[in-house]
C-alpha cells in the first residue's frame, strides 16, 4: 500500500501510541561465528524422524517451515531445532502460508504473517539476527509483483512492531527469479532463495541467489528437495539444551498483539546511493 495523504500516517502514529508497550527483541544466542556455503535440503515434515539418515549424508543445513496453527503440516518445533543443532546442522527458517495463492499477497497479509512467524521463531529460540524467509510459490508477473512488493512492506512493518521497533530477524524471499530480484532490489529482503521451478519468470537468468533449490536428492529415502547455499545465508543453530532454550524464550517478553490493525506506512524513501531506508529494519544483523 502506498498512501498518498497524511491521514493514514497519523492513524499509524495513533495506533502505535495506543499499543501495549513493545517487548524487547529476542536476544542473540549462539549464532555460528561463520556460516559457509554448503549443501542442504528442505522438507515439509519433522526432520527428527530422519536424523540418522541425515548424519550419514553430507548435509550442512536443513530448511524447515513456520506455518499457521491450522496447517496439516508440522511446523519447525523447539525440540526439532534442538536435535538438528546438536548434530551440528544449521537451520534455515521459512514461513509458508497460502504461498501459492496470488490473492493472499497484500500489505495486511504480510503484516500478520510476519507477526505469526515472529512468534514461532521466538518460541523455538531462533537467534536474533538470523533470517526468516517468506515464500512466494507461484509464477508472478505484472500487477502481481506490486502485490508482492506490498506484502513484503507489510512483513517489514510486522516484524518491526513485533520486535519493539527494529526487526529482530532479517528477511529472506523464496520464489522465482523475477520475484527474488524485485524484492531484493527494493531493499525489502536481505536474502533470496531461488525456487527450483526454473520455467518461472526470470529464474534461468537470476544469479543473485543466496540459496538455490534443486531436485530431490536421490541419496535420501524421504521426500525433500536439495539446496545449495552461498556464503552467509541467514542460517542458525539453537544454543544449549531443551531447558536452556525454554529459559531463553521466557526472557524474550510478550510480543505485540496480532489482533492490532496493521499500521500503514508510505513507500520507503531512498538515499542518493539508492539504498532504501527501510532496509535498516529489514536487513539489520
Amino acid at each position: 500500500m502506498k498512501p498518498t495523504k497524511l491521514a493514514p500516517v497519523f492513524t499509524a502514529l495513533i495506533l502505535s501510541a495506543c499499543h501495549s508497550p513493545p517487548s524487547p527483541p529476542p536476544q542473540a544466542i549462539a549464532v555460528p561465528p561463520t556460516v559457509g556455503s554448503g549443501q542442504g535440503i528442505d522438507l515439509a515434515t519433522d526432520a527428527s524422524d530422519v536424523l540418522i539418515e541425515l548424519q550419514q549424508r553430507p548435509v550442512e543445513f536443513v530448511a524447515r517451515y513456520y506455518r499457521e496453527p491450522q496447517s496439516r503440516w508440522p511446523p519447525l518445533s523447539a525440540g526439532e531445532a534442538q536435535q538438528l543443532s546438536s548434530l551440528g546442522l544449521k537451520i534455515v527458517a521459512v514461513w509458508e502460508s497460502h504461498s501459492r495463492d496470488p490473492a493472499h499477497f497484500s500489505y495486511t497479509s504480510g503484516y500478520f504473517d510476519a507477526m505469526t512467524a515472529f512468534d514461532e521463531a521466538r518460541a523455538i529460540g531462533q537467534p536474533a539476527g538470523s533470517a526468516i524467509y517468506f515464500a512466494v510459490d507461484f509464477n508472478a508477473r505484472g500487477q502481481l509483483l506490486d502485490d508482492i512488493d506490498a506484502y513484503f512492506r507489510g512483513i517489514a512493518a510486522g516484524l518491526a512492531m513485533a520486535s519493539g521497533g527494529s526487526a529482530a530477524y532479517a528477511v529472506g524471499v523464496y520464489g522465482s527469479g523475477i520475484v527474488c530480484d524485485a524484492i531484493k532490489r527494493a531493499g525489502l529482503a536481505r536474502y533470496s532463495w531461488l525456487s527450483n521451478s526454473f520455467a518461472w519468470e526470470g529464474s534461468t537468468s537470476y544469479d543473485g541467489w543466496d540459496i538455490m533449490q534443486g531436485a530431490p536428492s536421490p541419496n535420501l529415502s524421504f521426500n525433500q528437495d536439495s539446496d545449495e547455499a552461498r556464503e552467509e545465508y541467514g542460517a542458525f543453530r539453537i544454543a544449549g539444551g531443551a531447558t536452556a532454550a525454554s529459559s531463553d524464550r521466557a526472557d524474550l517478553g510478550t510480543p505485540a498483539s496480532p489482533q492490532s490493525p496493521p499500521p500503514q506506512f508510505p513507500s520507503p524513501q531512498f538515499t542518493s546511493g539508492g539504498q532504501s531506508l527501510i532496509s535498516s529494519v529489514v536487513t539489520s544483523r
